[in-house]
């Protein structure tokens, strides 16, 4: 019980959303709704009335009358269906549109913790197609839902009324002829292809974000992100509202075409009796309309009903999804490393009782210098990155930033404090100026700046600042891209610079340029791992952590390292 009042507490806000600015469209359409099966029943009405008049019965309305309140029936039928293109579409689109607003701003307060270990494509589908699923099983559901249940027990009312002896009779006749979607399916493949289109670039935009999760929070543009992610979002959900909006035009037209036929033909019907032509119309004829409105929602409500408990499913894996693996919050700490970051014996391992990445690791890193990482492939050097990025929260030991225990930091302060340069660059479909300052504004000898110091100068001089990127930077090469990682980094001038093998993709003369610009850069914290043993920046450094198999073996300056003769020199040895 207390696992289903938890979830259905998590869902509570995310169902909110559907009806936030949105209950006059919810209330319209839901009246237009009831309306129409309100008509439906009247129509039954209506057509014993015609019967009765066809077969000569006392006490029934003339055709005139009886003309006026058919004409009556289609001008109600076409207002309540103007009132569902109106609002239902509106509804949905806004429903939906802040839905998956407010699931995707919830994603992107997660910090980077959070995120590590979570598949992504839990997210993806929970903002496409469950999205959709919901739409249609939940929200659409409603009006059908409303409809059916007041057919259902206004039809059988008023079979009962009429004559029980017949009902019977009745239940073996019924059939609604819809022609007028036939008319439209080619507007329909339109509406449906631009649909596609717009969700091709939603995808798009929403993959980007995830796949470059860590560099959106360490570089502090969710704000940027979240516009873009709203505006592709919104033009999706325009989309669908125009197709929608289609839909129940057509519904309209077949529903007041269907109606016409039916009340033509009984109209015809009671002339021809009228004139004495030998027409005999029975009352059981009535019943075919009456049982079709009892039949139809003893079939439907069982599926709709599945259908809706299914869609709340969605809604409870989503909000489950964002409400677990997250890290808890500390408290802030000032923008600035005055001290230094202090590592006491230090552990870690991906899984619980599993083999240890680092062991017992212990060293201090002082504020305003530079430091590398080296060690063979394995031996725990951009574990010891993620960690200081609080990329995990399950280590043993203590990571201090000026004293303060990670563990105890809150994310915010966290990434004002520290950057990121990641081995594996993640490049958004936009121009490289927008890759380089991550949406924000910056001032253009900034960017100019981080663009010579990272090598970027000899691209953008070729394509243009407003050259775009690609999915996943796929019009750049792997060194184009990594410049831009290191551009952006630089641009944010953060006090603590964290760099993972950023050169491993660039030449020999473009890597070692790099990396002199990054250890020229003044009053900043550096902590780079590095594969490139070269004396001549090596020597620059004022320590070098080696690591071998998750052990701090050696620390000291270059030369310090050598005069000893031990593990880092047989690495430095090897490497030449």
């Amino acid at each position: 019980m207390k696992k289903r009042d938890d979830s259905r507490a998590a869902c509570r806000p995310f169902l909110k959303q559907f009806y936030r600015n949105n209950r006059v469209n919810f209330a319209v359409s839901l009246l237009a709704a009831m309306a129409m099966a309100g008509i439906n029943l009247y129509l039954s009405q209506l057509l014993q009335q015609l019967l009765d008049l066809a077969a000569g019965a006392p006490g029934t309305p003339g055709l005139a009358q009886l003309g006026v309140g058919v004409l009556a029936v289609l001008l109600a039928v076409a207002a309540a269906g103007g009132l569902q293109c109106l609002f239902r579409s509106r509804f949905l689109a806004r429903a939906m549109g802040q839905y998956k607003d407010y699931a995707y701003g919830e994603l992107m307060k997660k910090s980077i913790s959070a995120f590590y270990g979570e598949n992504t494509s839990t997210y993806i589908s929970a903002l496409t197609n469950d999205a959709n699923s919901i739409e249609t099983n939940y929200l659409a559901n409603i009006f059908t839902l409303v409809e059916q249940v007041i057919l259902f027990f206004g039809a059988f009312a008023l079979m009962l009324w009429y004559s029980p002896v017949l009902t019977l009779g009745a239940f073996a006749m019924s059939f609604l002829p819809v022609l007028a979607s036939l008319a439209a399916g080619k507007r329909l493949a339109v509406a449906e292809e631009k649909i596609s289109r717009r969700n091709d670039s939603f995808v798009s935009t929403l993959k980007d974000s995830l796949s470059g999760f860590s560099v959106v929070k360490s570089f502090q543009a969710e704000r940027e992100l979240f516009r873009l992610f709203s505006k592709e979002n919104g033009q999706v959900q325009e989309a669908k509202r125009q197709r929608m909006r289609l839909d129940v035009i057509i519904s309209t037209i077949g529903s007041v075409a269907g109606a016409g036929a039916q009340l033509g033909v009984f109209l015809l019907g009671a002339y021809l009796a009228l004139s004495g032509q030998g027409v005999t119309p029975g009352v059981v004829i009535v019943f075919v309309q009456l049982m079709n409105f009892v039949i139809q929602p003893i079939a439907s409500l069982p599926g709709l009903l599945a259908n809706r408990k299914a869609a709340r499913a969605l809604v409870a894996k989503l909000a489950g999804a964002l409400t677990s693996h997250v890290r808890q919050e500390g408290r802030a700490i000032p923008k600035r490393l005055e001290q230094g970051i202090e590592l006491r014996n230090l552990s870690f391992a991906y899984e619980e009782g599993g083999r240890p990445v680092l062991q017992h690791v212990s060293a201090r890193l002082q504020a305003g210098k530079s430091y590398a990482l080296v060690g063979a492939s394995g031996s725990g050097k951009s574990t010891l990155l993620n960690l200081l990025m609080a990329g995990h929260s399950g280590y043993e030991g203590q990571i201090l930033y000026d004293g303060a225990e990670l563990r105890d930091v809150s994310t915010e302060s966290l990434y004002e404090l520290v950057s990121l340069i990641q081995q594996n660059v993640f490049v958004f479909n936009s121009t490289i100026r927008d890759n380089i300052t991550m949406f924000r504004e910056f001032p253009s000898s900034q960017v100019d700046r981080a663009a010579a110091l990272s090598g970027l100068q000899e691209l953008i001089q070729a394509k243009g600042e407003g050259y775009l990127c690609g999915e996943g930077g796929s019009g750049l090469s792997g060194g184009e891209r990594q410049r831009i990682s290191i551009a952006r980094s630089l641009l944010r001038r953060s006090p603590v610079l964290l760099v993972d093998e950023a050169t491993a993709a660039l030449d020999k003369e473009t890597a070692f340029r790099v990396s002199s610009s990054i250890l020229d850069l003044e009053g900043l914290t550096r902590i780079v791992v590095t594969h490139s043993l070269e004396e001549a920046l090596l020597r620059r450094y004022d320590g070098i952590l080696v690591l071998k198999n998750g052990v701090l073996e050696e620390c000291g300056r270059f030369e310090e390292l050598m005069e000893r003769k031990g593990y880092f020199y047989s690495l430095y040895t090897v490497s030449q």
